[in-house]
């Protein structure tokens, strides 16, 4: 689903879409999903997964089909100085290390949008655990040629909350069946590289 939303091919993630939701998948963790592509992909690509979505649940709803709805984040999104704290731990945590160094020098700006918004406003909502959220954004990056360096990173940060090299190679093997074969290699590749680099 996550692979199919990034790339932008609406009818096969209509497909995935049912097939999730079939598979017990609840409307608050698919929804999560893609409102979380939009820091991978870009807001269109989002707001087109989301958009279609909402016409499968519809669709769902007319053949008498009624999905589990799942729930909604809990904890309050800190705001401000708290929720740069947030997000500053959250991504150390995730990466095992505090991030720094030229890129983020060169560009503050982005170190600030990676802390407060991605690990801070995406990563504080616990309705959708990190395990789901790496799965997810592996699956999203290994579409989308010239994402290598940030892919091989979510490989290490997948491994640091807890999922196996195993459990990633499987993802490599869906990516490879449901999705095709180069998103298969350069997920598969950047596992590699992380698996060297630790």
């Amino acid at each position: 689903m996550a692979a199919f939303a990034a790339a932008g091919d609406i009818a096969k993630l209509n497909t995935a879409l049912n097939q999730g939701l079939d598979a017990g998948m609840t409307v608050s963790d698919a929804r999560e999903i893609l409102v979380q592509l939009y820091a991978y992909a870009g807001f269109p690509r989002s707001l087109n997964a989301l958009a279609e979505l909402m016409k499968v649940l519809e669709a769902r709803k007319k053949r008498g089909i009624q999905d589990a709805t799942g729930t909604a984040p809990v904890r309050p999104i800190p705001k401000g100085d708290a929720l740069l704290a947030a997000g500053t731990a959250n991504q150390t945590k995730l990466l095992g290390a505090p991030v720094k160094g030229a890129l983020f020098d060169f560009a503050p700006a982005i170190d600030e949008y990676l802390k407060t918004h991605l690990f801070g406003d995406i990563f504080e909502r616990d309705n959708l655990d990190w395990q789901s959220r790496e799965l997810a954004t592996v699956s999203m990056l290994s579409v989308l040629p010239g994402a290598e360096s940030q892919l091989q990173a979510h490989m290490r940060v997948s491994m640091n909350v807890g999922l196996t090299a195993s459990q990633l190679r499987q993802l490599t093997q869906v990516l490879a069946g449901r999705v095709d074969t180069e998103a298969s290699r350069r997920a598969r590749e950047a596992l590699e590289r992380a698996l060297n680099t630790k």
